[in-house]
């Protein structure tokens, strides 16, 4: 028998965290960590396995103490916990197994870290588990291919206090067609999708289901419609006599390209299933910088269309954009603006481009001597590992201007008030009885927003507006009004940064021609 104590690393406050959001709901994170929850299906019944995540608790010296081993699973954006944690570990002499994307990209950074497993860890369990059992682990564990993720395991709910998130999570497949220069899921993941069956799918869903879970779930997908004939044919039928065989428990969303927004069956059929928001690339609306990043399934769409038919479809948009291509000029800022104000991307993730290793772009700035250290994965961060060809002072300014513009109260609810009048409520989201967590949030939106908010004025223009124009969007409604809450406090808190390089503290390099600020 073995004791394990799986750790997840602490996100800082980013867009995706929704930090300040989620006190409204009192939930402590976003999403549970999916990885290590399936990692741990491999383990025998008879071991001990406990999870701590640190979005939801403190690490405790006694956490970790007992443990025979302490199994860590990241991303980038949580290199500077996870290096903590592996200190910690190692003060107290318990040595750490350590995998997922941040190990597998960049293991000469920890070393530190006794063992690490890089690439997809599957077909690596019963390796390392057998050497666990024997004591005579190796230091490195390398996937040789991409697994099969038909073989995967039901992740183990039963870890997790669901009381602490707002949403669960479940993954149908891996992998991306599409090639962006500046993405790491292709050397991650691989560029042919690989799914699981649809009876997976939903002996997933019925987990959570029977584990009590009621809400939004993700579906963490690199590209959830890589493989739509599969999906169309087999996959999204099912889900969809599920959901309504259990009166709809679940409100999906998930990562897609804007190629969607061709294929009517398909939208239709996720509609039908529950889904009703999906994260996009939109990127940029520059022409010569979707080409530079090869973002062909861009190029080849009428953005403005395609985000049209998708919201009055009853699919709301999440768009990340990205500011720094070698061929923005200093208009893109307001043209990014503009863009994303007309076609009411109400949630709109604006980053400055960072070169992941594993990208195109990585090797690209690297064999251009332009690289300057390792991305950290943050999108709100004022950095840099690369040197880009606009002026640094002129790009962390006008990324800084970009984001406080966009995120102004009256900017945000002039876009939510355009977006209701092309959203269309999908026909599945019948009246439900209102929850009391919901009835809380409202409350208390009243009280932050409503009496002491910024947009205090805006809140209560569009509440009144919304109750004799879209009554039955109002829960919806108050849901974004309180995420606008959490992007203006980021971007509060964005206008407060100061440029800084990878690892670096704020700088002034004549190399990049500017000073601090």
């Amino acid at each position: 028998m073995k004791n394990i104590l799986l750790v997840y690393p602490e996100y800082p406050d980013t867009f995706w965290g929704f930090k300040h959001a989620l006190k409204f709901v009192s939930k402590r994170a976003s999403l549970p960590p999916l990885g290590l929850l399936t990692i741990a299906a491999y383990f025998p019944q008879s071991w001990g396995v406990k999870l701590v995540d640190m979005n939801c608790e403190r690490l405790k010296d006694g956490d970790i103490r007992g443990n025979d081993y302490v199994f860590i699973s990241a991303m980038s954006v949580q290199d500077e916990s996870s290096k903590k944690v592996i200190k910690r570990c190692n003060e107290l002499n318990v040595p750490v197994i350590a995998g997922g994307p941040l190990f597998t990209m960049e293991p000469d950074h920890f070393p530190n870290a006794n063992h690490i497993v890089i690439g997809e860890a599957e077909e690596i369990m019963p390796e390392l588990i057998n050497d666990l059992k024997r004591n005579t682990l190796k230091r490195y564990y390398i996937a040789r291919r991409f697994p099969d993720i038909r073989k995967a395991p039901v992740p183990r709910w039963d870890l997790l206090n669901f009381k602490w998130y707002h949403s669960m999570c479940i993954q149908y497949s891996r992998g991306c067609p599409y090639d962006c220069e500046f993405c790491e899921i292709a050397a991650l993941n691989g560029r042919i999708p690989r799914s699981k069956t649809e009876n997976q799918i939903i002996k997933e869903l019925r987990s959570l289901y029977d584990f009590g879970w009621k809400g939004a779930v993700f579906f963490v997908d690199d590209n959830f419609i890589g493989k739509r004939t599969e999906l169309k044919r087999t996959v999204l039928p099912a889900i969809i006599n599920w959901q309504k065989a259990h009166d709809y428990p679940f409100r999906l969303y998930t990562e897609v390209s804007i190629d969607l927004s061709d294929d009517d069956e398909l939208i239709s059929s996720m509609v039908q299933a529950g889904f009703n928001k999906v994260f996009i690339g939109l990127e940029t609306p520059d022409m010569k910088s979707l080409k530079e990043a090869n973002k062909r399934q861009n190029i080849t769409h009428d953005l403005e269309k395609s985000i049209k038919k998708l919201h009055s479809s009853g699919l709301e948009i999440q768009g990340g954009f990205i500011v720094g291509f070698d061929n923005d000029t200093p208009t893109i800022f307001k043209r990014q603006f503009n863009f994303i104000q007309k076609n009411s991307i109400v949630t709109a993730m604006v980053g400055i481009l960072n070169a992941p290793r594993g990208s195109k772009l990585y090797e690209r700035m690297k064999a251009e001597g332009r690289l300057i250290g390792e991305s950290i994965g943050n999108n709100v961060d004022v950095s840099v590992n690369f040197i880009p060809k606009m002026n640094l002072n002129i790009l962390i300014s006008g990324y800084k201007a970009l984001v406080n513009r966009l995120y102004s109260p009256r900017n945000y609810y002039a876009r939510l008030r355009k977006f209701l009048s092309t959203y269309r409520l999908p026909d599945i989201s019948k009246p439900k009885r209102i929850t009391f967590t919901e009835i809380k949030a409202f409350l208390r939106s009243i009280f932050v927003i409503g009496l002491f908010g910024k947009e205090r004025f805006e809140y209560w223009k569009l509440l009144i507006w919304s109750f004799f124009k879209k009554r039955k969007y109002i829960p919806l409604i108050v849901a974004l009004m309180i995420s606008g809450f959490h992007f203006r406090k980021i971007a509060e808190k964005i206008s407060k940064k100061r440029i800084s390089l990878p690892g670096e503290k704020p700088f002034l390099s004549e190399k990049f021609g500017t000073k601090s600020s």
